[in-house]
């Protein structure tokens, strides 16, 4: 279920970007890192622990860098509380069991808004003739696939890339995003988009900056079967239009 402000339940987000980016250290690692690459936890005024994905929240803070699988056992084995108590110098508080789930869906949601906005700010290339054109001519910053596209419109696509940026023989390739076409084309607001580029370098960086943080914390994407016919795609009469 979607909040009216188009946020996730019990989570704090913020769309300002922080003006810097200062060390931070993990409570369960104690690795220390720019804030940046770790997420912020955040001791809400009702004693729930919640995600401050934008690290904006008033009140106390404490950070972690862990990927999800670590954190659902940090979870389990009380850590987690115990860290958290640490940090906040008080055991009153509760953490939600779908703490993890919170984080996953909020980095995803934080990507697919990024990717809306590089969009309507016209960053992006969709069409498979398109994107081929764009690479081959050197303007690609950045290729992304859904996890359904096709392994031979991929692999055409990841050529052209390299043979516009003069990297043939690399292993330079589109990254495979974690969701399959619909849900790519459902945050475009277009029909049946398999693939898109970035020629912005601006846009690129920011959206690799979203997508790897949301990696890091759920990651490698699993690839899904191939969509390879018209009736499989989202909205699939647009396809002949977009390909």
């Amino acid at each position: 279920m979607r909040t009216p402000n188009n946020e996730t339940p019990g989570l704090v987000t913020n769309a300002v970007e922080p003006a810097d980016d200062p060390i931070r250290r993990c409570i369960l690692s104690g690795e220390r890192a720019p804030r940046g690459g770790l997420l912020r936890l955040a001791l809400a005024p009702d004693g729930q622990i919640l995600p401050d994905l934008r690290a904006k929240a008033p009140g106390r803070g404490a950070w972690i860098g862990v990927a999800r699988a670590e954190l659902d056992a940090a979870l389990a084995k009380g850590k987690l509380k115990g860290a958290l108590a640490r940090a906040f110098k008080t055991g009153e508080f509760t953490i939600p069991a779908d703490l993890a789930e919170r984080i996953a869906q909020g980095l995803e949601q934080a990507f697919r808004d990024r990717l809306g906005l590089e969009a309507r700010a016209g960053a992006l290339v969709i069409g498979g003739e398109r994107i081929e054109r764009a690479a081959r001519e050197g303007k690609l910053r950045l290729l992304l696939h859904a996890s359904d596209a096709g392994a031979d419109g991929r692999r055409r696509l990841d050529q052209a890339w390299r043979v516009g940026s003069d990297k043939e023989g690399s292993d330079l390739k589109g990254l495979v995003l974690p969701f399959p076409r619909p849900i790519l084309s459902m945050a475009l607001g277009r029909e049946n988009v398999v693939s898109l580029g970035i020629t912005d370098p601006g846009a690129a960086r920011r959206l690799r900056d979203a997508l790897d943080r949301w990696l890091h914390f759920i990651g490698p994407p699993p690839v899904s079967p191939a969509c390879e016919t018209l009736s499989q795609g989202a909205s699939a009469v647009a396809q002949a239009a977009h390909d």
